[in-house]
Parts: C-alpha cells; sequence; structure tokens
C-alpha cells in the first residue's frame, strides 16, 4: 500500500510538472504569436508626385500633386511613424518646382528621406541633394534590426551631372550597347548604377549581414520583372541583392502603373505614380513585422503582405 501512495505522489508530482511545462510552452507560443502579430514598426511610403505648374499631359495631373501631398501628410501625420521616404520624381522639371512640393512633404513629422528619380535634374546633382537636404546621393540607415538602403539609379546617365564628362562617356557607351542588344530598357529616361556604387552597396549588405539584419533597398528605377522602365545594368544589381541572403524587398517607383515580382527570395515592388489621375492618389504605409511586411495602400495603391522568403 505504502509503494502504491508512493507511486501515486510521484506520478502526481510529474503530472502537475508536465502541466507547468506544457503551460509554459503554451505562454511562449501565445508570446511569439503576440509578436508576429504586432509590427515593430512602421513608415510612411510616396511615389512620383512629380509637380509641376504646368497643364495636364496626358494621365500626369501635375497641379493635383500638391493636394494629394498635402492628404498623404495628413494621413501620415495620424500615424506613428518612424520615417517616411519618396522614391524620386518629387518634381517634374523646374527647380521652381522644389519650393511648392518639398514644404508639403516637409509637414510629415519624423525622419524625412529621398530617393532621386530621373525628373529632379533641372539643376546638377550636387545642388538637388542641397536641396533636399540628402546626406548623399545614395546612403543607408538603421532601425530596430533592420537596414534600409537608398540607391541612385541615374548615376551613370546623360542628366544627372553633365559636366562629369568621364561620367557622361560612360553612360552614352552603356546606352549605345543596350540599344545595340536590342534591351526593352535602352530608354534615355532611365540610367544605372556606377561600379563605385555598385561596390558600396555590396559593402553596405556584407556589413548588414554581419549585424544580423534584415536589408530593404530604395531605388527610383525597376529592377524585376523585366520592363521598359529598368535599370540599364538590372542583371548586376539583382545578382547582388540575391547574393547577399539578408535583402527582404526592393521598393521603386519610375513605371506610374506599377509592378510586382518576387525572385529568388526577393520581392521587388514597383509603387503607382502619385501624379496619375486628377483626383485618385497614391501612396502607402508600410508595417514591419517579424516575419513580413504589410503594405497598406492608399488611393490606386494595393494592400499587399510580403512575407520574408517566401513569395506574397
Amino acid at each position: 500500500m505504502k509503494t502504491y501512495k508512493n507511486m501515486l505522489r510521484t506520478g502526481t508530482a510529474a503530472f502537475a510538472a508536465l502541466s507547468l511545462m506544457i503551460g509554459v510552452m503554451s505562454s511562449q507560443q501565445a508570446a511569439w504569436a503576440a509578436s508576429e502579430n504586432k509590427a515593430t514598426f512602421a513608415f510612411g511610403l510616396v511615389a512620383d508626385a512629380q509637380y509641376c505648374e504646368c497643364d495636364t499631359n496626358g494621365t500626369r495631373n501635375y497641379r493635383a500633386s500638391l493636394d494629394k501631398m498635402k492628404e498623404a501628410a495628413a494621413t501620415f501625420n495620424k500615424h506613428d511613424l518612424a520615417f517616411t521616404i519618396q522614391l524620386g520624381d518629387i518634381i517634374d522639371r523646374d527647380k521652381s518646382s522644389f519650393s511648392k512640393i518639398v514644404p508639403l512633404y516637409n509637414q510629415i513629422k519624423g525622419p524625412r528621406y529621398h530617393v532621386l528619380g530621373n525628373h529632379d535634374f533641372p539643376v546638377p546633382v550636387d545642388e538637388v541633394v542641397r536641396i533636399l537636404e540628402m546626406p548623399r546621393p545614395y546612403y543607408d540607415f538603421s532601425k530596430d534590426g533592420w537596414r534600409f538602403v537608398v540607391i541612385d539609379t541615374n548615376d551613370l546617365s546623360s542628366y544627372e551631372d553633365p559636366t562629369n564628362a568621364d561620367k557622361k562617356e560612360t553612360a552614352e557607351s552603356y546606352l549605345e550597347v543596350l540599344k545595340w542588344s536590342g534591351a526593352m530598357n535602352a530608354q534615355t529616361w532611365n540610367g544605372g548604377v556606377s561600379s563605385e556604387q555598385m561596390t558600396w552597396l555590396q559593402n553596405v549588405l556584407a556589413q548588414a549581414k554581419q549585424a544580423n539584419e534584415k536589408v530593404v533597398v530604395f531605388g527610383h528605377m525597376a529592377l524585376y520583372p523585366k520592363n521598359e522602365h529598368n535599370v540599364w545594368n538590372d542583371e548586376a544589381l539583382l545578382k547582388t541583392l540575391e547574393s547577399a541572403g539578408n535583402v527582404v524587398a526592393y521598393f521603386n517607383g519610375h513605371n506610374h502603373a506599377g509592378n510586382y515580382g518576387f525572385k529568388n527570395g526577393v520581392h521587388y515592388l514597383n509603387f503607382q505614380g502619385m501624379v496619375e489621375t486628377p483626383d485618385s492618389n497614391s501612396y502607402s504605409i508600410v508595417k514591419v513585422y517579424p516575419d513580413r511586411l504589410e503594405i497598406d495602400g492608399y488611393g490606386r495603391e494595393k494592400d499587399r503582405t510580403l512575407k520574408i522568403g517566401k513569395e506574397k
């Protein structure tokens, strides 16, 4: 009888320990589930405002971008955003346009960043960088285990720095080869990334990997899928991003219709242009989770879920 009681007590204690273990595991699982359903932070995003005091041309309603930027700023300021970024072409052509659209963008609370677009050069690149208060044409910054990298897809072009003879000659040669090969992106309104910037990008991605940071890259021109709006050396950039092993997404503007592709673990999302249509806006809030990016699209921009390492 005594042995039976001891066994009973031992069994009860084991059951209690097992129950406690299950309870702890359940609590951990609940905590993990809760963390996956809570955004770490969020940021605002605008593409191709392309403001100009100009008459409408086709679907581009240049003047309407002032009110559209005001609307986007008001929406962003209702949220606790870590930062906001615009993906280039904040103006269409005139230097005077900066003085009207940039102050509206600057009404957005918190840090604000810029990407250079092909329409942003009524003056040389150094002056544009000064007007937009950028640290340089391409740069990076970090936030809570994520590295955000801004590239300059106008680096090789005929328009960004026309006084730089070496760069201009390289750009012209590059474009001539693309035209000869019949490439659809052999367009004068596209550009490329120089070897100097490519080396910088590879080093930044390597540093981010060493720091165990996930990466989102911002550029103006598209990389994937194949499109007439793609960067001239899109294949080299694709190889660089996809071989890094820690790049989650590449976000861009330029193609106002928008686009999406997924390749080798990287999401390529082309956001729609704000300048399009007289009264339908386009901007987004991107929520960052441990396992995904969620795009809350406004106006013409769609909602999307981009799972890390997986198709949407």
